[in-house]
């Protein structure tokens, strides 16, 4: 099974998905946890640094962005989900391509259908369709505030002006509705948060 949970930042993906491992892990199954584009992989971590840590100083590219977070993807699949997937196991990712609609899409502006065809060019099609997708959501208030709490600089795409944040959040309605994705209010707590996950599993 492989299980996204996307969401702006903030939402609190990377810790439902940690929760999520466990709760399967208690069935007896073979649990992954992949937080892209990053995902505790070499290559798959210097990308994410390139775009997410370094990006804000080199200015890169939109597209040249949408390329990089499609080869990290690429790499994410094949080495790590693929051989879980095959075994029977269970495939959780904090993020997806969705991210890269609702960002390098919505956000910066690079063509919708570019980046769709690129991802299925590249990807099979267990990545461009999970067998359930998750977005998170929050209030503008709750969302920066996290953010705050988290205590370290903000990175490339958490610094960008308050009109890109905006588009990005108009960004996640649109695309659950078009790819059929599950929107969870991730405003209460965290317990009451995974407790509505897995009411929609």
């Amino acid at each position: 099974m492989y299980i996204v949970i996307e969401g702006q930042d903030g939402t609190g993906k990377s810790t439902q998905a940690r929760l999520l491992k466990e709760y399967f892990e208690k069935q007896g199954k073979e649990v992954v946890v992949m937080d892209e584009p990053d995902g505790d992989l070499p290559q798959a971590h210097d990308i994410h640094d390139l775009i997410v840590v370094r990006g804000k100083d080199y200015n890169m590219e939109p597209m040249t962005n949408v390329l990089l977070f499609t080869a990290a993807r690429y790499e994410l699949w094949r080495k790590i989900a693929e051989p879980v997937l095959k075994n029977g196991g269970v495939v959780i990712s904090a993020r997806n391509w969705w991210s890269t609609l609702a960002y390098q899409g919505y956000g910066e502006g690079v063509s919708r259908s570019k980046i769709i065809k690129l991802t299925h060019e590249s990807l099979p099609e267990k990545y461009v369709n999970p067998d359930k997708g998750f977005v998170l959501t929050v209030s503008d208030e709750v969302r920066l505030a996290r953010q705050d709490n988290r205590g370290k600089s903000k990175e490339t795409f958490e610094s960008k002006p308050d009109e890109f944040q905006q588009k990005v959040n108009n960004a996640y309605p649109k695309i659950a509705k078009e790819f059929g994705l599950t929107m969870i209010d991730a405003s209460g707590t965290i317990e009451e948060v995974f407790d509505l996950i897995i009411s929609k599993l």
